[in-house]
């Protein structure tokens, strides 16, 4: 099926990614939360990074006008219910997840495409809360998405082949690459990722490195452009558990228990950048390691 409207679910920082990247890839966006304020930064955002890629030539200024007349917003989850894909970005939670699921089936259309930007929760088992797992796909973008050039699909059990067709060609209009993950815990990207930086939260933990000499040693000894600890604060620390409890409980391998002071940092409210404090300090001028 042609797909030309789209859903957004979740304003936040991948919601508001999304909307971005399927604007100016000329898809009309109905961006939705349940937060005006979170809409309307959203909205703000996503303006500041047009006219940032305007100003680095990678976009003229007419695709940003464009681009910003495409986005609309609502805090009706019901009024998704025309589009032809919604995507769900919310947060991590599957009770969160299933719950807008189970709100929005009434209001589509029989042919809307459903999908979700989970990170690593079971596709299969979201799809079977629906009424059209054969059009049901893990869709998940890389953080930032207007920057990132890949996208995971991820097939449940009972994914329909005219569904992943159709996401695959709307991934390339978006003008990214796709990978095609089997529905197993974390799929391809966070099963390999999540432990590296849990593994860094060991070493730390264990006192084999301070924050920075962790950091350090992996972007010069393995050129990685940013050290684990900071890029799981990028994440958000509470995303990073989150996974690694789903691997965990997923696949029953001690080597996939979170860090104890992974915990501790979350129950903290240390979560990273969108806290201004995990395993560095974001209050001031400059980054401070916090241990």
């Amino acid at each position: 099926m042609a797909v030309q409207s789209v859903g957004v679910i979740g304003a936040g920082q991948m919601g508001n990614g999304i909307a971005h990247v399927f604007a100016v890839a000329g898809y009309d966006v109905l961006l939705t939360d349940i937060s005006r304020d979170a809409l309307d930064k959203a909205i703000a955002l996503i303006d500041r990074n047009l006219e940032r890629q305007v100003s680095r030539d990678k976009i003229t200024p007419e695709v940003k006008a464009t681009a910003m007349g495409h986005i609309r917003t609502t805090q009706t989850l019901a009024d998704l219910g025309q589009c032809d894909l919604v995507i769900e970005a919310a947060t991590e939670r599957e009770t969160v997840k299933q719950a807008i699921f189970e709100d929005l089936v009434p209001h589509l259309k029989p042919e809307t495409i459903l999908t979700s930007n989970t990170s690593s929760i079971s596709i299969t088992r979201l799809a079977s809360r629906t009424d059209r797992p054969e059009k049901f796909m893990g869709f998940h973008f890389m953080n930032p998405v207007p920057v990132m050039q890949l996208v995971e699909l991820i097939r449940g059990i009972a994914t329909d082949e005219p569904t992943y067709k159709t996401l695959h060609a709307v991934v390339e209009k978006l003008g990214k690459t796709s990978a095609t993950a089997e529905d197993f815990p974390a799929f391809i990207v966070n099963r390999i990722l999540m432990p590296m930086i849990n593994e860094a939260v060991y070493t730390l933990y264990e006192g084999v490195g301070s924050v920075s000499s962790i950091d350090s040693a992996m972007k010069l000894g393995t050129n990685h452009p940013m050290g684990p600890l900071e890029l799981a604060d990028f994440i958000g620390l509470d995303t990073c558990l989150a996974i690694m409890n789903v691997l965990h409980d997923g696949l029953a391998d001690t080597k996939y228990r979170p860090c104890p002071l992974l915990t501790k940092y979350v129950e903290a409210g240390w979560l990273g950048r969108k806290t201004d404090r995990g395993f560095y300090d974001y209050r001031g001028e400059t980054p401070v390691p916090t241990r």
